[in-house]
């Protein structure tokens, strides 16, 4: 909608694929298990060319997923830049920073989905965030989850912000969620009517501006850009 180019990168190879809940599975293009990179530089040019790439309100949504494709079609016109991995698809830490900081050099919004157990490539992208955003549901469970996260989260010296989804089964605000783990909440969600069907059909329902999931979302790259002066990333 504000006509950003976007560069959507999945760093959980246990997620079964961000290419899924974009209902982009079957759009030609790379995905990691045919991404090698070696680290070094790479453009954003070339990997916008080369992945999956979803029409978004007018911008561009480029991902690169984890999804496991074997048979995909490798041609990308990347060259050199590229070659084929036989030996496993877990994102390596160097080629994720030669990802996130190719989309930095060009001024594209990256996203990085982390896992929570924070494994080395995720640790790569913390380094190179100018937000972390934690989203943590309304429920003393998730709470008490979210801490041992939060502990490796600030290691990485990135400032960290909480968005709170709700609806609280035992009636826990979001400052409470916010004291519980002392950090400053950004926004809070309620339920978008409708999210779970949609995802599972592989799109976004996020046509409305009024949609919960939309504000959130606005809310976050507000913050984003006001973090690094208006610029992406």
């Amino acid at each position: 909608r504000r006509r950003r180019r976007t560069l959507l990168v999945d760093c959980d190879p246990l997620g079964g694929g961000l290419d899924y809940l974009l209902g982009a599975e079957e759009v030609t293009g790379l995905r990691w298990p045919q991404l090698g990179l070696s680290g070094g530089r790479v453009t954003a040019t070339s990997l916008h060319n080369a992945l999956p790439a979803v029409p978004a309100d007018g911008g561009r949504l480029t991902v690169l997923s984890c999804g496991c494709r074997p048979s995909m079609d490798i041609g990308s016109g990347l060259g050199s830049e590229l070659r084929r991995e036989s030996d496993g698809w877990e994102p390596a830490p160097d080629a994720v920073a030669a990802v996130v900081d190719a989309g930095r050099r060009s001024g594209d919004t990256v996203v990085c989905d982390l896992p929570r157990h924070l494994p080395d490539a995720a640790i790569a992208a913390l380094s190179r965030a100018d937000l972390v955003v934690l989203i943590v549901p309304a429920e003393v469970r998730a709470c008490s989850a979210a801490v041992p996260v939060l502990g490796r989260l600030h290691d990485s010296g990135t400032p960290v912000r909480l968005v709170v989804r709700g609806p609280s089964p035992g009636g826990l605000l979001p400052v409470d969620v916010g004291r519980a783990l002392g950090l400053p909440v950004l926004t809070a969600m309620r339920p978008a009517p409708g999210l779970a069907r949609a995802l599972d059909a592989g799109r976004l329902p996020i046509r409305s501006a009024r949609c919960p999931l939309a504000r959130a979302a606005a809310t976050v790259l507000d913050a984003v850009l006001d973090a690094v002066g208006g610029e992406a990333t």
